[in-house]
């Protein structure tokens, strides 16, 4: 009887840690699924259906739930991470691309592309609280982490678009370059990265000001300067480093954030879309729409050490600790 509960307690030690593994979500659109991969083993675990065309997916802040964009379905499914089911579907608009979740937990900020409109939703209501004019084709959207300032891309206007959270009101405009489409802001919220697709750079902007400081531009040895085209960015909470997805190129760029130098080139799967982090930032997980995998990133050594097969056309990501 002792050796079993010493068994049996050491299990039950185990538990938590197992319980607690962490997890990746990845939106696969061309599936109308969700792949869930286990971050210990590297292996699928689960493929969950959700709406059509499932693009953007962000996480509640107590990580209880999971927002997703299903584009084509024209709202924003809610789904309950313990159980895994849709638990309720928000008024986002037309097709919601992309969004992003205020630091209140609340209020949530979507890109409608084809409205030229970003709508803002109370997910505790489900009222929509605003839908602001923006410019044509509505795309990338990021908050500020003091959650004064919201950001939206419009990929045809080629402008990022500056609202006030608490009017809910556009109050200025920064011109970059052609198809801008995802934006981050740095921890101390004082610049704002914002990568233009077609061309082929990524802008620094100056949050007070809103006027550029810096423009990155990349050139990968035998990659044609037409398949650069950058998507996601990535910044460390360290302050070092900028990852920047390069699409077509196949490639994750790595930036020195104090030079604006790129230090490196990472070759990951075709089409690299958008990236997430695990929670102590040791792994960097991309997407790759074409090849239909996930490449795991090194951090510490700067290498892919790892490729996951998940659905087809793999475009979002987040990590759940």
């Amino acid at each position: 009887m002792k050796v079993r509960r010493l068994i049996s307690s050491a299990t039950l030690c185990l538990l938590p840690t197992l319980l607690h593994a962490e997890v990746a979500y990845v939106s696969n659109e061309k599936d109308d699924t969700l792949s869930v991969i286990d971050l210990k083993t590297f292996e699928v675990t689960h493929t969950l259906s959700v709406g059509e065309r499932p693009r953007g997916i962000i996480l509640s802040k107590d990580q209880s739930k999971l927002y997703i964009c299903a584009s084509d379905s024209d709202t924003v499914q809610v789904m309950d991470l313990a159980t895994h089911t849709i638990v309720k579907e928000l008024p986002s608009g037309e097709d919601p691309e992309q969004f992003a979740l205020h630091p209140n937990d609340r209020h949530l900020y979507i890109a409608n592309e084809d409205d030229a409109l970003a709508t803002v939703v109370d997910t505790e209501t489900n009222e929509v609280l605003a839908q602001i004019d923006v410019g044509v084709e509505p795309e990338g959207m990021a908050v500020s982490y003091n959650g004064k300032i919201a950001v939206n891309t419009s990929e045809t206007t080629n402008m990022v678009h500056w609202i006030d959270t608490t009017t809910m009101q556009l109050y200025d405009n920064t011109l970059v370059d052609q198809r801008p489409r995802h934006v981050e802001f740095s921890k101390d919220d004082s610049t704002l990265w914002a990568s233009s697709e077609i061309g082929g750079t990524v802008s620094v902007i100056d949050v007070e000001s809103r006027t550029i400081l810096h423009k990155i531009n990349f050139q990968i040895k035998g990659v044609h300067p037409d398949k650069v085209q950058p998507v996601g960015v990535k910044l460390s909470d360290d302050g070092k480093y900028a990852f920047v997805a390069l699409g077509p190129a196949n490639h994750v760029a790595v930036v020195d954030t104090k030079t604006y130098e790129v230090l490196d080139y990472i070759l990951v799967g075709r089409r690299v879309w958008h990236m997430a982090f695990n929670s102590d930032q040791s792994l960097l997980l991309t997407t790759n729409g074409i090849s239909g995998d996930v490449t795991v990133i090194d951090v510490a050594k700067m290498k892919a050490i790892k490729s996951i097969k998940v659905g087809r056309y793999p475009w979002g990501i987040v990590v759940k600790s």
